[in-house]
């Protein structure tokens, strides 16, 4: 639920290039983890040297590459189109996850994503039907590509950041998310940088705090807060404990939550089909977790 706000920041801040969206939010998640990492500073000295490198690849991939990809893609192409090929996480997860040591035969994992994906062509059938959007068509088909960029950045991460806790079992969550983003602060920080550079002399943008500076720094706070500190926080402990291709089948929860801000966020109310997809995502999801505790 924490990381469904990452869909709905990019349409509160239409004005922001997505690359000041993808900065400004793993900036905050680092400077918000400076004072974690001091209190914690003792299990953080005993992280090994390949511990830090691989924070720093998940940093870099899943934090920086895939969130601005998400946000170019939402602003390029709309939101309907990267929420659809995004939704589609929990299946290619599942399916990519499921090939490890903890594999459920497929006769009993295939209820539970078929279930799924029904629910999730439910769900994106209605917000795509009717699409006009206003961008040209180059614009359009850039925004897809870059959204299929974000789909394989975080079907990466979450596989690869399972693997490494199960290889370190010792491993705190709250710690691994710390160093996560103690990680990541630098590479926001010259990101930073190199956007300053790119707009210093630019009068489209008021950099560093564009047209609406209290807006842009409280949302950056907010997801950096709780979708990147909190959030990661919880996947890790949530990957500790569950196998790679449950996990995945999960993050069907992020697109139900960002599909409720959405509509919040229009003031509208679900139709009975979108309805009746969400109900087949949770029944999907359900099927999934019933399989694997029989095994």
């Amino acid at each position: 639920m924490l990381w469904g706000l990452v869909f709905i920041v990019p349409l509160l801040l239409p004005d922001y290039p997505p690359v000041m969206l993808s900065v400004g939010r793993y900036l905050a998640f680092g400077i918000i983890v400076l004072p974690l990492a001091y209190s914690d500073r003792r299990r953080l000295h005993r992280l090994q040297r390949k511990d830090w490198w691989r924070a720093a690849e998940l940093a870099l991939i899943g934090n920086l590459v895939y969130y601005l990809c998400l946000a170019a893609a939402i602003q390029l192409a709309g939101a309907p189109v990267p929420t659809l090929l995004i939704g589609t996480l929990p299946i290619v997860i599942a399916i990519v996850g499921n090939f490890g040591t903890e594999a459920l035969p497929w006769r009993r994992l295939a209820p539970s994503l078929l279930v799924i994906a029904i629910g999730i062509s439910l769900v994106n059938h209605h917000e795509t039907t009717g699409l006009a959007t206003p961008h040209s068509q180059r614009a359009y088909l850039l925004g897809v590509v870059l959204a299929v960029g974000a789909l394989l950045a975080w079907t990466w991460y979450p596989i690869r950041n399972s693997g490494w806790l199960r290889q370190r079992p010792g491993l705190s969550p709250a710690t691994w998310a710390v160093a996560q983003g103690l990680t990541t602060l630098p590479l926001a920080a010259l990101g930073m940088a190199a956007v300053g550079y790119h707009f210093s002399g630019n009068a489209d943008f008021d950099y560093p705090w564009g047209p609406q500076p209290l807006p842009y720094l409280g949302l950056m706070l907010l997801l950096g807060f709780c979708a990147s500190w909190l959030g990661t926080l919880l996947w890790n402990r949530a990957s500790q404990l569950l196998p790679t291709a449950l996990v995945g089948q999960l993050i069907v929860f992020e697109t139900l939550a960002a599909l409720a801000y959405a509509f919040i966020w229009r003031g509208t109310w679900p139709d009975a089909q979108v309805l009746f997809g969400i109900s087949l995502l949770i029944g999907g999801v359900l099927l999934g977790v019933r399989a694997f505790r029989t095994r």
